[in-house]
């Protein structure tokens, strides 16, 4: 019996063209397995009320996008028997490429048929789930100034940071991890169900979506002419052997900061309060991995 795949397509996501991913999927999806349906969504959130929609309907659901996509996927199925699959069309890919899923999208869609499945956490953010990563501090304005733009992709979000990284203030966190209490100025704060913000820039090398727990990544100030070091050293998973980069894991954060400010779940900002309260939720999500994913 075939099992019945909905691919929901973000047209924007990433700069990336579009138009000819649904000629793709029935081209090179093995239609022996599968019987499918391609939509486009058309705005912020319809992503997810598709999925929503679509969760007793489709053995498995395919975000096409980056990780703002896969999160508003992964958002409506999280928790169900439903599987999610990715195509990865996004800026960054952080939570495929974690998963090793081929950025080339033809073998992406080959790879749907061998449906190597991984059960794996999520996380939650004053109760909205991330699945990659969340952050408040210098990324968290970043994605806000970013999401203001006109143009989507990698190279914009690097003039962005560069253009704001000079002027942008550490701010003073108190932290309660498990019940532990930490005073930190930071210049941003990482909470990592995976290890990379995507690009294969990874803040904490060792972070597994699997172990039950959140990576608390504390990015302390450093100087700017540091900058290119701190991006050498996430290219080589050795950020977390820079003073800079302080790593604490744990199941139940509470952030208490002086002014309400930005916040990004898997790259997508919004505004929150002084106190945000993180938590993982494990063994939460299925999902589609590369066929040489390993378990850490």
């Amino acid at each position: 019996m075939k099992r019945k795949a909905l691919f929901i397509i973000n047209p924007i996501s990433g700069g990336k063209e579009k138009e000819g991913v649904p000629e793709l999927i029935e081209k090179h999806l093995d239609a022996a397995i599968f019987e499918a349906v391609v939509v486009f969504s058309d705005g912020i959130e319809h992503a997810r009320q598709i999925a929503k929609e679509a969760v007793n309907k489709f053995q498995l659901i395919i975000a096409v996008g980056g990780d703002g996509t896969v999160n508003e996927v992964a958002s409506a199925i999280v928790g169900s028997d439903t599987v999610l699959g990715i195509i990865p069309y996004g800026s960054g890919n952080g939570l495929s490429r974690f998963l090793h899923i081929s950025m080339d999208p033809v073998k992406a869609i080959k790879d749907l048929s061998l449906a190597h499945v991984e059960v794996i956490d999520s996380g939650k953010l004053n109760g909205q789930p991330f699945f990659n990563m969340a952050g408040m501090g210098f990324d968290a304005h970043i994605s806000e100034v970013f999401s203001h733009g006109k143009k989507r992709g990698f190279f914009t979000y690097i003039k962005s940071s560069m253009q704001e990284i000079a002027k942008y203030k550490p701010q003073a966190y108190h932290l309660e991890i498990d019940g532990k209490v930490y005073e930190r100025e930071a210049f941003m704060l990482s909470f990592a169900n995976s290890s990379q913000y995507g690009n294969d820039a990874h803040i904490s090398p060792h972070a597994s979506v699997q172990d039950g727990l959140l990576d608390v990544c504390i990015i302390k100030k450093f100087p700017l002419w540091r900058f290119p070091e701190m991006g050498i050293r996430m290219i080589t998973k050795t950020s977390d052997k820079t003073k800079y980069v302080e790593i604490i894991r744990g199941k139940n954060i509470r952030v208490k900061r002086s002014n309400p400010g930005p916040v990004h779940l898997d790259g997508e900002p919004q505004i929150t309060g002084t106190d945000t309260l993180v938590e993982v939720v494990p063994n939460s999500l299925k999902v589609i991995v590369g066929a040489d994913y390993k378990k850490s």
